[in-house]
């Protein structure tokens, strides 16, 4: 397999595409959703609530976290997790900014 080549883009062509990992699987996805929900620091319900298995939403949360949109803080012998909202307002800026690049729309090609 080839290298990503990822030093070929910018800065900000890398950080969209790392944000829109976040949203390329949905089980990241509902994580988020549920996080966003409770509204407070979840420690251990998400297999419950998501129905995957420990080592899957393990992953899952491993992912979010290193692109920061989730933080979490180590309780006893559980981690606890919530919505990082300052990298989640980033994020927002960013991916707007972005997907609003065609508005308005000057030219009507094809």
């Amino acid at each position: 397999m080839g290298l990503a080549k990822t030093e070929m883009f910018t800065d900000l062509q890398n950080e969209i595409s790392l944000i829109s990992k976040a949203f390329s699987h949905p089980a990241r996805v509902t994580i988020l959703q549920y996080l966003f929900k409770t509204n407070s620091c979840v420690c251990g319900d998400l297999v419950n609530e998501i129905g995957l298995a420990q080592p899957t939403i393990s992953q899952h949360l491993k992912e979010l976290k290193h692109l920061g949109l989730i933080k979490g803080n180590v309780e006893g012998t559980s981690v606890c997790y919530c919505i990082n909202h300052e990298k989640w307002a980033t994020m927002k800026t960013v991916m707007s900014e972005f997907l609003d690049q065609d508005i308005p729309k000057k030219n009507d090609c094809c």
